[in-house]
């Protein structure tokens, strides 16, 4: 029974470390590098959502490129 609870003390504590690493991580890649986004409406047709379907397109949005100033004609940007 000691053994048992040293064990999943130990994994929890196991868990907790790599929370503490992945978190800061995980944010810092959403805000800086890229993240996911979902668009609706009518007003990205017909590039997004074609033929006037309820769904919603799902799309990367890459903070890398404005960052680098790197924007082209044709892109699509996205304003929050």
């Amino acid at each position: 029974m000691a053994q048992s609870q040293g064990l999943g003390k130990k994994y929890i504590k196991a868990f907790f470390k790599g929370f503490f690493v992945a978190v800061p991580v995980t944010v810092t890649f959403l805000d800086r590098v890229a993240c996911v986004a979902r668009v609706e409406g009518a007003s990205m047709q017909p590039s997004l959502n074609p033929g006037g379907r309820q769904a919603s397109d799902v799309v990367l949005l890459n903070h890398w490129s404005i960052r680098n100033y790197d924007v082209q004609r044709g892109d699509i940007v996205s304003l929050v």
